[in-house]
């Protein structure tokens, strides 16, 4: 049998290139799970940064705020004697998501040419050097160093951290491509899981009549997070090209909607697939991503003293001590979305691989509708916050299995040759859908607050309005096709000889590989693979055991 390590590599191939991160014969493909565990762990802390808003507030003032009446967010840029204002480090999440999906647009080609261990170290020394900057413009009370460093350095590594691993995963596993994309992009959402309750701890520990603790947590974790993201990177190597896990082959016959083909980079955008299943994204994301982020003030405002064992108490009628215990409440309702959104990034995308990719997100977009559009309002507007809960959790699960899913789904439709660069490419959905969940949330919240609507109904057009955004996903999911085959690429373009080349030169081309197992196998649970995964995974338990803690409020 060949073995990759046949397979000789050209002269001058550097450590962190890609050929030179191609397994050998023995390589066991469960240790690149744990890699990528490794960095989305790290970086799912951009979910996490909330924590930090409450302390940066009052950074100067430290027991109080130092507020500047009329100053602008100009100004707060550059004030070194004003304390900030939650609204000022608010912008954060702006730049987070906005710089992800262009940075992810922008170099997901270069990732595909240069391999998921050089993405992977530049993705750590954005993320981690862009967090050393922050830490830089906290100390001198500087907010743009805080954008500049966190928001846009960070940024970039946050979108070429987060789809890294992407192709390498649905290439290692092609015979569970929504499960292997479904366990990377988990660590995503489980980052703020463990980095907040983390942060919380330090920021505690540094805290002094000086200062608030915040930059020196900075520094700390920014150290942390580049050992776990350099291993990770580190540990990723690549199959052989056609490599296959012993003893399995694709279905015979398969299914039209996976692509016996790869369509190229560059013709991926031009063909109606692309923008359906963008579509698809953005209306999954914009009809969540808002709502949870006001989550404990939601539940709070509509079942009031419900939560507390007051009922028939509204919530601008709270005492500052049912106030305390009803955002205990919201803090649990929190803690268990946040449960089930990672939760559902695995779930759905493996249910995905005996579903299929297109059924999933037809039953997720429909049964979200439903939830929205009829469960939710419903179970408000009688006080049921059993049912309330149970429709919210459901729905936070969709919304990371929305998430987890997309990538099998465009391995599906376009072929895994360009996979993660076409990711890239999608994931300027989620950046508009930051900006659009927000905008829908918040506006519909404070106009009906302005206009003297109950508490308890604010949120009820906010309900049908992402409804409505869910049938248009729905439609769009379902007018998914087969690429046509005109756009799938030509054999001279993966490598093969030149239509019209001379015999000679043909014979004298070297073959392209064979479809084989090169020696790799399926691997398993061996001491490697077990002693990766419990360093992930311990701290991954860790975060949940906290999360469940305050999730106990509400029972």
């Amino acid at each position: 049998m060949s073995s990759a390590a046949d397979v000789a590599r050209p002269a001058g191939v550097g450590f962190l290139d890609r050929e030179n991160t191609v397994a050998k014969a023995g390589f066991n493909r469960w240790l690149i799970p744990p890699c990528a565990l490794a960095i989305h762990l790290c970086i799912g802390m951009a979910y996490g940064f909330s924590v930090f808003w409450l302390p940066l507030s009052r950074a100067i003032g430290i027991s109080q705020p130092v507020a500047c009446e009329g100053m602008t967010l100009a100004t707060a840029l550059f004030t070194t004697t004003c304390d900030w204002r939650v609204s000022d480090l608010l912008w954060m999440y702006t730049l987070f998501f906005v710089v992800l999906g262009t940075a992810a647009a922008i170099w997901g080609g270069w990732l595909e040419r240069a391999g998921p261990r050089k993405a992977g170290l530049v993705a750590a020394l954005c993320w981690c050097g862009g967090m050393v900057i922050s830490a830089i413009g906290i100390y001198t009370h500087q907010l743009w160093l805080m954008w500049l460093g966190s928001g846009v350095i960070g940024g970039i590594g946050l979108g070429l951290g987060y789809i890294s691993p992407v192709s390498t995963l649905i290439k290692w596993f092609p015979d569970r491509r929504g499960m292997a994309t479904g366990m990377a992009i988990m660590g995503f959402g489980g980052g703020a899981m463990i980095g907040s309750p983390l942060a919380d701890i330090l920021m505690r520990r540094f805290a002094s009549a000086d200062g608030v603790g915040v930059w020196q947590t900075f520094l700390v974790l920014a150290a942390g997070y580049f050992v776990f993201m350099v291993a990770g990177a580190l540990g990723y190597r690549v199959p052989p090209e056609n490599w296959r896990p012993a003893g399995w082959t694709p279905a015979a016959g398969g299914t039209k909607m996976i692509a016996t083909g790869d369509v190229h980079l560059k013709d991926a955008h031009k063909t109606p697939q692309f923008w359906l299943i963008w579509v698809v994204l953005l209306v999954n994301v914009t009809a969540s991503i808002g709502l949870i982020g006001v989550a404990s003030p939601m539940l709070q405002e509509i079942f009031g003293g419900r939560l507390i064992g007051a009922a028939g108490t509204g919530f601008l009628d709270f005492t500052p001590e049912q106030r305390t215990a009803a955002a205990a409440v919201g803090a649990g309702f929190v803690g268990l979305v946040s449960l089930f959104n990672i939760g559902g990034r695995f779930f759905w995308a493996s249910f995905s691989d005996r579903l299929g990719r297109k059924v999933l997100y037809a039953t997720i977009l429909a049964l979200g509708l439903v939830l929205y559009a009829a469960v939710v309002p419903f179970s408000a507007s009688s006080g049921s916050v059993f049912l309330f809960v149970a429709a919210f959790c459901i729905i936070a699960s969709m919304y990371g299995g929305g998430f987890a899913t997309v990538p099998a789904y465009l391995a599906d439709v376009f072929g895994t040759k360009f996979v993660g660069a076409i990711h890239g490419r999608l994931l300027t959905a989620w950046s508009l859908a930051g900006v659009f969940g927000g905008l829908i949330t918040g506006t519909i919240r404070d106009n009906n607050i302005a206009s003297g609507v109950p508490r308890d109904q604010v949120y009820q057009p906010i309900f049908f309005t992402v409804a409505a955004l869910l049938a248009v996903g729905f439609v769009a999911n379902l007018l998914v096709r087969p690429v046509a085959q005109k756009w799938q690429m030509r054999e001279a373009a993966k490598g093969a000889a030149p239509v019209g080349t001379a015999p000679a030169t043909v014979a004298a081309a070297a073959p392209a590989p064979a479809f084989g197992d090169y020696g790799i196998g399926r691997g398993g649970f061996t001491g490697p693979a077990i002693l990766a995964w419990v360093v992930v995974g311990l701290p991954l338990l860790w975060g949940v055991f906290i999360t469940l803690q305050k999730a106990a409020a509400l029972f």
